[in-house]
């Protein structure tokens, strides 16, 4: 089952696959002018759905191309429902079918403004500049005035498509400076740059125009196709099918090895994430000072060892990888809390090479990691599969050579190159397999940006992993998507603030509402 699938509301698109869409789409014999038009009645629908925004009226800032024809539609469906329009072109109009939507407009009696804009006017601009595909940045002057209209007017313009000076693949303003939206009307197929964390400051909320994208168009696009995770698909969440009747043992069985003398709480709430995944057993590995009260703090988790912190607070983790029966276990969680410690990654993890279930290792884990002889190419020599969970700064240290301009074209390099696969956190997380599949979360809460979030999903992402693998035989890379998509929308649904150990109960009944075992 493909997950969510890849059609017009889930494709995150390049410019180029965009344009290549449109072009194909265009030679069935569809008019340019009949799209235009759809595109413009669209927008307007939009806009005519918050009459609160419309009530100075609206200045259309007609840009040279067909983003400019898109926004003088929309200004002549809103003059046709009675809404006060203006129009404003800064540059010369290039294309014949915006020349001939601007003369209707004039002929219809809109009068054209002669000089630019007071950036202060109470009308909502419609930004019609530029669209898809800019590579250069805004003339001097138009910067300018887009600046000084945030400052004096701010969520006073919406973007048609795309923000004017902002650019739709790596959503990074050209050379700084982009319109500021309150919200971008997005036409057709979401572009990648919009979800990205650079363009979210200048999108506002996203909203995608559907002109009636065919399907056939979405599935002819190369793969691997990235596609964004959205609430909605919580209701299309792959449910591994398990017997009513299976024991503990056969719904998922974890270790977890976290927390130090520094950071304890982060062995609870790795492990309070561990038992909202809903799987059947969990052992833990955790310092002695959480181990004494551990089986008041979390009466279900067997205690599997207590371990020894070293004289700077972190964890001597390698008395738990011992002579082991790896066999027993679905999944191994290691990492969250550990502090920076300073003895040598290799002796310590060369037991894991043996673990055929699942290993995930986030944060002080991949910090460990980094500093080892072999760094990331470790990975590459695990027999079992391996989910990582870095933030920004864990990634730079684990993997310095993947560049790239925007978070999923990092995490895809480093999956591919690792053999792992990556959850690279952000305020639009990235979850990338070696495959090259990769999935983007769109719809989420800045206020998760705190102190306990990362431990809580390492340890729902292991428990979750243990059950699917236990219920399937197999865990996949969608699986690890599924499990930042709970933990995303638990928070964000959260009404008791948005501290971790708030959300865990959250979690825990949306990870059974979505389980059939």
């Amino acid at each position: 089952m493909l997950w969510p699938p890849a059609d017009a509301d889930h494709l995150l698109v390049t410019a180029d696959q965009m344009l290549t869409l449109e072009q194909q789409w265009l030679a069935s014999g569809l008019p340019v002018a009949a799209l235009m038009e759809s595109v413009g009645q669209g927008m307007a629908e939009w806009c005519l759905q918050r009459p609160e925004r419309l009530q100075h009226g609206v200045l259309v800032l007609v840009g040279p191309g067909h983003n400019g024809g898109d926004g003088l539609v929309l200004g002549r469906k809103l003059r046709e429902a009675g809404v006060a329009v203006r129009v404003w072109a800064p540059l010369p109009l290039r294309q014949s079918l915006t020349q001939e939507h601007w003369r209707h407009l004039l002929w219809l009696g809109v009068s054209p403004l002669t000089a630019p804009p007071a950036p202060g006017d109470p009308a909502l601009w419609i930004d019609a500049l530029f669209g898809l595909g800019q590579k250069r940045p805004l003339p001097s002057d138009l910067a300018d005035l887009l600046q000084r209209r945030h400052r004096q007017a701010p969520g006073r313009l919406i973007s048609l498509d795309v923000p004017a000076g902002l650019h739709s693949d790596s959503g990074c303003p050209v050379e700084g400076v982009a319109a500021r939206a309150s919200d971008t009307l997005c036409v057709g197929l979401i572009k990648r740059g919009l979800v990205q964390d650079s363009a979210l400051d200048f999108v506002g909320g996203l909203h995608r125009i559907d002109p009636g994208v065919p399907e056939r168009l979405c599935a002819a696009l190369p793969a691997p196709v990235m596609r964004r995770l959205m609430p909605s698909d919580l209701t299309t969440l792959p449910r591994p099918e398990q017997s009513p009747t299976a024991m503990k043992y056969q719904r998922g069985r974890l270790l977890l090895v976290a927390g130090s003398d520094r950071y304890r709480g982060a062995a609870l709430l790795a492990l309070q994430g561990a038992m909202a995944s809903g799987i059947g057993s969990v052992e833990a590995c955790v310092p002695a000072a959480v181990a004494e009260q551990l089986w008041q703090l979390a009466p279900e988790v067997v205690l599997d060892g207590s371990l020894r912190s070293d004289a700077a607070g972190a964890l001597d983790w390698g008395a738990a990888m011992g002579a082991r029966d790896w066999s027993r276990l679905d999944a191994l969680l290691i990492g969250p809390g550990w502090g920076r410690i300073e003895a040598p990654w290799d002796p310590w993890a060369e037991p894991l090479l043996g673990l055929k279930g699942l290993l995930v290792i986030d944060a002080d884990g991949l910090n460990q990691l980094a500093r080892s002889s072999e760094g990331w190419r470790w990975l590459l020599k695990r027999s079992g599969p391996t989910w990582i969970t870095p933030h920004g700064g864990e990634f730079a240290r684990l993997f310095p050579d993947c560049h790239g301009d925007t978070l999923p074209e990092q995490a895809a390099a480093a999956a591919a190159r690792s053999g792992a696969v990556v959850l690279l956190k952000g305020a639009h997380s990235v979850v990338a397999a070696p495959s090259g599949e990769v999935w983007q979360l769109t719809d989420t809460d800045p206020a998760v940006a705190r102190t306990g979030f990362g431990d809580l999903l390492a340890g729902h992402a292991a428990g979750w992993g243990a059950r699917c693998l236990a219920a399937a035989g197999s865990v996949h890379a969608a699986d690890l998507a599924a499990s930042a998509l709970m933990h995303a929308q638990s928070a964000k649904r959260c009404d008791q603030g948005s501290s971790a150990g708030t959300v865990v109960p959250h979690l825990a009944a949306m990870t059974r509402k979505m389980m059939r075992f």
